[in-house]
């Protein structure tokens, strides 16, 4: 009987074991070690975001590691550009973001289209934030609108790349309040950070993550959501300012085109896990990263949707005109 039960035990195990060394990772984990390749260097929202992944992947994967690589240029269309040349693998995975991939190919100073990224899953969103130095004698959005006017084109205003969330988001602001602000873009917001927090510039469109991050060095003026954020309360929303500006960027990640429907689809399922796992939302709150879940089967869909948005953006922002 003790053999019997023994020998059952050690069955089960046996039977367990490979879903325990996924713990919810749907079809399993990778074989071998996952590249994740980043278009903006080290320091900034996508940088972050992949940081947090590898560390719960790698509680969900222990016997592989997530290998995270930069590519960075050209407010990221150097890796875009270049991510078709990456083995179709599974295990080739580019850190991707919108409206950047919609912008960049209208304004046409990229070498790939919108049709040559494949996007597999769409992992979060990071609201429009305006912000100045915390030493900055500007204290309310009403003073910063005063200080732009009374010296149009002088208020220099950082942003992460060109034809970027960042750019159109400047863009969007000296249209709304009849300013006129300078756009000076970085390579990423890790670059970008130094000369905001330094007062090396007057200011920067930024994201949400940069303004909590940066709490005590930067001061947030207003954001672009539909209810104040929890992390900043006393920051109010571009509506309370009389302006409808709900925007930001979404985060995601692309494969090759070579890359197998099955292989995505793997990729995405592995993804959504690594959103829905606890601490996952955790880091993800505490950054001020706001999850979404759009994998392969919401993507055609919400891509369609999307691109015809941010076209009918680039037409009122002027981008593509020489």
């Amino acid at each position: 009987m003790n053999i019997t039960l023994t020998r059952w035990l050690g069955l089960l195990c046996l039977t367990l074991a490979p879903l325990a060394m996924a713990q919810g990772i749907p079809g399993g984990c990778p074989e071998k070690n996952l590249l994740y390749w980043q278009a903006f260097p080290p320091g900034g929202e996508s940088d972050l975001s992949a940081r947090h992944q590898q560390v719960v992947l790698k509680k969900k994967c222990a016997a592989i590691d997530t290998i995270i690589q930069y590519k960075a240029g050209a407010g990221g269309g150097l890796m875009w550009g270049q991510m078709n040349n990456l083995p179709g693998d599974g295990l080739n995975v580019v850190g991707i973001n919108l409206p950047h991939i919609v912008f960049q190919p209208i304004e046409g100073e990229v070498q790939y289209k919108t049709a040559d990224i494949t996007p597999v899953y769409w992992f979060h969103y990071t609201p429009d934030v305006l912000v100045v130095p915390e030493n900055s004698p500007i204290k309310s959005f009403a003073e910063f609108i005063a200080a732009a006017k009374s010296s149009p084109g002088k208020m220099n205003l950082g942003g992460s790349g060109l034809n970027s969330a960042n750019h159109a988001a400047h863009e969007r602001l000296n249209a709304a309040f009849g300013i006129k602000s300078t756009y000076v873009p970085y390579k990423g917001t890790g670059d970008m950070s130094m000369a905001v927090v330094g007062a090396q510039i007057d200011g920067a469109v930024t994201y949400t993550p940069f303004a909590i991050a940066n709490k005590g060095k930067v001061r947030a003026l207003a954001v672009a959501m539909e209810k104040r954020h929890p992390l900043m309360p006393n920051v109010p929303t571009f509506r309370e300012l009389g302006v409808d500006w709900i925007d930001g960027a979404y985060r995601g990640i692309g494969a090759p085109k070579s890359t197998s429907p099955e292989a995505r689809k793997k990729i995405s399922d592995m993804w959504a896990a690594l959103n829905n796992d606890p601490e996952m939302k955790e880091l993800a709150a505490k950054s001020g990263f706001e999850l979404v879940n759009i994998g392969t089967d919401q993507m055609d869909a919400f891509m369609k949707e999307r691109i015809a948005l941010y076209i009918e953006g680039a037409k009122r922002l002027g981008l593509g005109k020489k």
